[in-house]
């Protein structure tokens, strides 16, 4: 199991091309032979610049309160607190919070670059590939957050980012702050609130003493598969 709070290394070898095609807009379009295999062949040069990294930490749930009308869920040992609705919803029941960012690395960040002056459709079909990597990379961190779930007998429900529903965006910087993610993942922020690498995503996790509903129905369901660690041990998360 990884250290909590500790930056790691995420081995994205390969991304759903189903999605590549999904963040390039593709509705069923006609795809000619030779831009299907350009767009083979940047998604593995996406997958040779990238480097996933991320960090996760868990938080347990100090309380809930209101702020000017909206729900406050607030975590114990930290600054972040979860204000909105939505996110209130999504936490219901929880009696901790993982809270996890990671990151595809600068590298895919100087490629975007490059090919904004040489290639603009490389350039797109880079940024898909590049969005798909950095979701995969979210999908190894919320492993390792049901990870530490199952050995603190809890269970995950699904992530959520700020900027989702009425979480406000203005989130991020406490939220980077509490993994000390700029030291650990370079993470930084704009002052419109960007991220850079602009391939990075964070989110938060509820843990749960019961299992929740459908999530995870199955393991060969589950995005997170293919890094979970209890899965190798022969466990599964949902009993």
């Amino acid at each position: 199991m990884s250290v909590p709070g500790a930056a790691r290394t995420y081995e994205v070898g390969s991304v759903d091309r189903g999605e590549v095609l999904r963040y390039l807009g593709y509705r069923d379009q006609l795809i000619d032979e030779g831009l299907d295999a350009r767009i083979d062949e940047v998604v593995a040069r996406c997958l040779a610049v990238s480097r996933a990294r991320g960090v996760t930490r868990v938080f347990e749930v100090a309380g809930r309160d209101e702020r000017d009308g909206a729900p406050v869920v607030r975590l114990s040992g930290t600054a972040l607190e979860l204000v909105g609705r939505s996110i209130d919803e999504h936490l219901d029941g929880a009696v901790a919070v993982g809270v996890l960012a990671v990151t595809a690395g600068m590298g895919l960040d100087a490629e975007l670059r490059r090919l904004s002056l040489t290639d603009r459709v490389a350039q797109v079909i880079l940024d898909a590939a590049g969005s798909a990597v950095v979701e995969r990379a979210a999908d190894a961190a919320e492993a390792d957050l049901v990870a530490e779930a199952a050995a603190r007998g809890l269970f995950c429900g699904s992530r959520f980012s700020p900027g989702y529903g009425d979480l406000p965006l203005e989130t991020q910087p406490v939220l980077l702050a509490a993994l000390d993610a700029q030291r650990s993942l370079g993470i930084t922020l704009s002052r419109s609130l960007l991220m850079s690498p602009a391939k990075s995503v964070t989110a938060v996790v509820g843990l749960f003493e019961r299992p929740r509903g459908t999530v995870r129905a199955s393991c060969a369901a589950c995005p997170c598969r293919d890094f979970c660690l209890l899965q190798r041990s022969g466990r599964v998360c949902r009993s």
